[in-house]
């Protein structure tokens, strides 16, 4: 199985032609040791839209001598940064021309509102490459003076080489386009595996790989099993670098086996549980609404998601009564439904899981403030719930959910607050509201976070780098900063004029 279907969306009356295949070398190719295929389930109606090969671990070996092949010879070394800068803005061009039928499709695989997938993810997926083509011919290294006209030094950012890329389901053309952009920039060759659940946007875009005209092995799209592909690439002895967006346990598995292998470079971007702090100086209107965002966003599958909102005690019943009314008008639908601002979570597994969370609350103690009841009839719907009264020991606020359930608390000082707000394991994204200028620059310092908003949240700039303290990740996404994750530095010393005496 290797041949393209016909892919049909009912609710817009047309048909979109989809590879079923690996993209390896260029080409959609079938598995060549097995048999078994990945079903993609619409989340908004639970029928089956695909199936696509999975890709064992025989596979990922043939990715990865694509891709070396590729550094060797085409790319790498031998592609000059204003090559690979003409290609990555060519690829852009061609997202930005088919961006209606991406995002169609990502809200078929996916379920989040077409006008969503295609004007944010989409759009700054866009503007991502567009922005590391930028980079391709200005990456540079140092000139070192060592002892004036006897010896120098210089530095060269070289490109790291194969580099093995595992993207969660959640945005699945972003992901992809923050790990392939910067590696593509500096010269590296990509085995990407993308979600198991959310494996189509991928494999329309390797096509627009090659319209775009890339040589063949730069790119590769293997979807698998995350314990079989992401394993391989994880342990694979040729792959010289591994990125992983998703869970804190998986994260703690692809860094062990990558230490067990080769010790190759790894970057995590793990879990989060992120607070945001309401102060009572905050405009509490403005304040509700980013907390809605926070939690409603993506159907609060965001590993920033602000799933904890605490409030000053002045101003907590007052907030809590803007906030609720806020979210309660929040739609969750289909995506096709441009009315909606949510859609389902993404799959049956998720749908349970945030489902045991609620009931868990429940049972806990917390205040069911709005939603916690299932919806009846087809489709992983779970409607924005918001819990009071909560304590610290409870699930709902120490674990990471990944739904639209957020638990909301109190503080009376700044300093409780801040303490509160960092009493987490993860240190992705935090944000707190004050109209105090001084107060935010103390609080912001003070929060233990990759990224840390004020006065808004979750909002994220290509040009600005983002990622997780503690148990949220290691290493940086975005801005130049991403650079430095493809990128091994060489110091060569050159001798100019010293004459050795020997013996010494």
């Amino acid at each position: 199985m290797a041949q393209p279907v016909s892919v049909r969306i009912p609710a817009l009356n047309k048909d979109i032609s989809l590879p079923t295949g690996l993209f390896i070398n260029n080409e959609f190719v079938p598995s060549v040791d097995s048999s078994e295929t990945l079903e993609c389930i619409n989340p908004s109606n639970e029928e089956v839209i695909a199936r696509v090969v999975a890709a064992s671990p025989k596979d990922i070996d043939r990715a990865v001598a694509a891709a070396r092949h590729a550094f060797n010879t085409t790319w790498g070394k031998n592609c000059n940064g204003f090559q690979r800068s003409r290609l990555m803005n060519k690829l852009a061009d061609l997202i930005e021309r088919d961006a209606q039928e991406l995002a169609e499709l990502e809200t078929l695989n996916n379920g989040k509102p077409v006008k969503v997938a295609r004007d944010f993810d989409i759009g700054d997926s866009i503007q991502c490459i567009r922005y590391y083509a930028g980079w391709a011919d200005k990456i540079t290294g140092q000139t070192i003076e060592i002892e004036g006209t006897v010896k120098t030094a210089f530095t060269r950012h070289e490109p790291i080489g194969v580099c093995g890329q595992i993207i969660p389901w959640n945005y699945p053309i972003n992901m992809m386009s923050w790990k392939i952009a910067p590696a593509l920039a500096t010269g590296c060759v990509i085995v990407l595996k993308p979600s198991e659940i959310t494996p189509l946007s991928a494999l329309k875009i390797a096509e627009l790989v090659v319209e775009a005209g890339f040589p063949p092995g730069v790119v590769n799209i293997v979807p698998s099993l995350g314990p079989v592909g992401g394993a391989a690439l994880a342990a694979h002895p040729d792959v010289d670098k591994v990125a992983f967006t998703g869970s804190t346990v998986t994260g703690r598995k692809i860094m062990e086996a990558a230490a067990k292998s080769n010790l190759k470079k790894v970057s995590l971007e793990l879990g989060g549980k992120s607070p945001q702090l309401i102060f009572e100086s905050a405009d509490l209107d403005q304040a509700a609404n980013w907390a809605a965002l926070g939690i409603c966003y993506n159907s609060g599958q965001d590993c920033t998601a602000g799933s904890r909102v605490y409030v000053q005690d002045s101003v907590y019943d007052k907030f809590m009564e803007i906030l609720v009314s806020k979210v309660k008008a929040t739609s969750f639908g289909d995506g096709f439904d441009d009315a909606v601002a949510g859609g389902p979570v993404v799959s049956k597994t998720q749908y349970d899981r945030v489902w045991s969370y609620i009931e868990s609350g429940k049972a806990e103690g917390a205040k069911l403030v709005l939603g916690g009841e299932k919806r009846p009839g087809k489709g992983f719907f779970v409607d924005p719930t918001i819990f009071a009264e909560i304590r610290p020991d409870m699930k709902i606020v120490k674990e990471e959910i990944f739904g639209p359930v957020l638990s909301v608390g109190r503080f009376k000082t700044e300093e409780e607050g801040i303490k509160i707000a960092n009493e987490t394991t993860y240190g992705l994204g935090a944000g707190l509201h004050s109209n105090d200028a001084s107060q935010c620059m103390r609080v912001s310092a003070l929060l233990e976070a990759g990224s840390v908003w004020v006065n808004q949240y979750n909002l994220l700039s290509n040009n600005v780098p983002f990622g997780g303290k503690k148990q949220s990740g290691i290493g940086r996404e975005l801005g130049s900063y991403a650079l430095e994750e493809y990128t091994s530095v060489k110091a060569v010393h050159w001798n100019i004029g010293e004459k050795l005496e020997w013996p010494l």
